[in-house]
């Protein structure tokens, strides 16, 4: 194709595509194969298929989307390389980061050669002393230099159709991110999974708006949102008043706590192993990131911590943090309250007590504290972090996700407090959070803004109809198990939107009672969706302005979890906005249909 063919086709996209393709961060996964993802999608758009017709290209668009599988395309096509080997990024680093993370395990060299304007809180000797990556920049590609070279540039060179002389060329858009141009086929998984776990997609606004600049020449002008109305909400809502990170993504907002903290580590307690203890059975990203980070860093190890299940949690942390004063490591803890997919809350009066407690190391000195990293996306409303909350006499921070409640389902943006005890560490994980460019976009911002001042009343509301809806299955299927919060638990100030659910199964073995669940929780789920077009998703989300979301966790959530660890069981989740009549009476068919 030629480049005015291209441009004539993307502006058919900018001027004709779904107003869904802007609007939505989750999408449809009735008409999505997740191994060809974004192949499926971009085949169908080949041939010219309406726009609204095409399938899914990515069921969340942190993962990608419609419009960053079209940039990439259009990228790949005026180059003349496979479209596969382009990859966008909402930062401008994180793609080298990625090449830095694969040739750290392979052992391989990197030579960069920079040809544009780096931002401003890009520093290399981080990545070096923390991250572990070895590299260095020349002024020149040097052909005989045994290892891979990448070049540094700026974005308009996207668009022209030579091919930059290196195995990776990055091309940095100051205001929106970066595209990276791999001429390596057995890196690109990697880049992937990186923009998956570590970072986001060029946002949809963002990719828009490049896409608009490549075809009538405009430049994106510099525009920078006002923070400091959403600092204030969230600090509010928070019950902080410390500082406050707002990352593109809850994974972007991890990666940068648990980066930031290895750095605190390593100048406080130099030396010392730092030890993360983690669910194995929690939310997958989550769990594949922190094994991830250990897996860079020689020092660094995962400690599972069973919460589920039977599994209490403050026993556990009590025992791993006894062991852990024994050497007296670094501990950091990661936790879902309440947890997921089987929506438990620990003893908080416990916790707190544990947490708080002194540990003494063989020598009598006093352990090394634990710092408490508390993933609150399901209940982002409930206060832990005052000093009078559950977590406020220990050192704490808090993150969520706010392509959930925060935002409504509208963006994908997150956030990270900290209490009193735990602000040293706060301008560590804003400065990780700056080296890897994952702050929040200002369209992330301003929607945050105008999203959050609402939240606590659309939780009530969502925790209403859930309520409600786990009652009505209770009384019209008893033999079903139901986990959702006890009402004493909410009385305590935890009202969450989402519940599991094991159905009955028969067999006369446990193999076939499993089978014959897993298909019974297909069925429910399959008569939903198409019982309640528009007012119930196949979807794994939470926290939107209407419908529900009905999802295996073992198949969508905790995609990279441990086999054994997998629960496959229905969780659902409910809106402030939803038919609860209709959900009964689908409900109802589908018990007289199955038992």
């Amino acid at each position: 194709m030629t480049q005015t063919e291209i441009k004539n086709r993307i502006e058919n996209v900018i001027q004709n595509m779904p107003s869904d393709w802007l609007r939505l961060t989750t999408h449809r996964l009735d008409i999505y194969n997740e191994e060809m993802a974004k192949v499926d999608f971009l085949n169908h758009f080949e041939k010219g298929e309406r726009l609204e017709d095409l399938p899914t290209a990515y069921d969340y668009i942190r993962l990608g989307h419609p419009l960053s599988s079209i940039l990439e395309w259009t990228i790949g096509n005026i180059k003349n390389i496979n479209v596969n080997n382009v990859v966008s990024f909402s930062s401008q680093t994180m793609p080298l980061l990625a090449i830095l993370r694969k040739a750290h395990f392979e052992g391989t060299n990197i030579q960069i050669l920079n040809k544009t304007e780096l931002p401003e809180s890009f520093n290399p000797e981080l990545l070096k002393s923390v991250y572990g990556y070895k590299f260095e920049f020349v002024n020149e590609l040097d052909p005989s230099f045994k290892g891979l070279t990448v070049i540094l540039t700026n974005f308009e060179n996207a668009w022209a159709e030579d091919k930059m002389d290196s195995d990776f060329t990055i091309c940095m858009h100051k205001e929106l991110g970066s595209v990276v141009i791999a001429n390596l086929d057995s890196y690109v998984s990697e880049i992937q999974h990186v923009r998956r776990r570590e970072s986001i997609a060029m946002t949809p606004h963002d990719c828009f708006k490049v896409l608009t600049e490549f075809v009538d020449g405009t430049t994106t002008k510099p525009f920078k949102a006002d923070r400091s109305e959403l600092e204030s909400t969230i600090q509010k809502i928070t019950n902080t008043t410390g500082q406050v990170s707002i990352s593109s993504c809850g994974l972007s907002a991890q990666y940068a706590i648990m980066m930031g903290l290895v750095d605190h580590a390593q100048q406080l307690h130099p030396g010392k192993e730092i030890k993360f203890i983690v669910p194995p059975n929690c939310y997958g990203g989550t769990n594949d990131q922190a094994r991830r980070v250990a897996a860079c860093i020689e020092h660094v190890e995962i400690i599972d911590l069973k919460v589920d299940s039977g599994n209490d949690m403050v026993v556990g942390i009590d025992t791993i943090l006894e062991d852990l004063a024994r050497t007296n490591a670094v501990p950091y803890i990661i936790a879902e309250i309440p947890t997921n997919p089987r929506v438990e809350v620990p003893d908080l009066g416990r916790l707190k007590a544990t947490l708080s407690k002194k540990r003494k190391t063989p020598s009598g000195e006093d352990a090394i504290e634990a710092v408490f990293i508390l993933d609150q996306t399901f209940c982002p409303d409930t206060q832990f972090l005052g000093e009078e909350d559950y977590l406020g006499s220990s050192k704490a921070l808090s993150y969520v996700s706010g392509s959930k409640f925060p935002s409504g389902g509208l963006c994908t943006a997150g956030y990270v407090v900290a209490n009193n005890l735990a602000q040293d560490y706060m301008p560590y994980v804003e400065k990780h959070l700056e080296l890897c460019d994952n702050g929040a976009t200002p369209f992330q911002i301003e929607t945050l803004t105008q999203q959050m001042p609402s939240m606590v009343e659309r939780i009530k509301a969502a925790y209403k109809n859930t309520r409600e809806f786990v009652d009505y299955i209770e009384e019209t299927l008893p033999e079903a198990k139901i986990n959702f919060v006890p009402k004493e638990i909410v009385e305590a100030g935890f009202t969450p939107s989402v519940f599991s659910l094991d159905l009955p199964t028969k067999g006369s073995t446990p193999e076939e009672k499993e089978s014959y669940k897993r298909e019974l929780n297909q069925k429910l789920i399959t008569l939903m969706i198409n019982e309640i077009p528009g007012g119930s998703k196949h979807c794994v989300s939470y926290g939107q302005l209407k419908g529900s979301y009905w999802t295996i966790p073992a198949t969508s959530t905790q995609g990279t979890t441990k086999e054994g660890d997998k629960d496959y069981i229905v969780r659902v989740s409910m809106s402030p906005e939803v038919d609860l009549a209709k959900h009964k009476e689908v409900f109802q068919k589908f018990c007289s249909m199955n038992y």
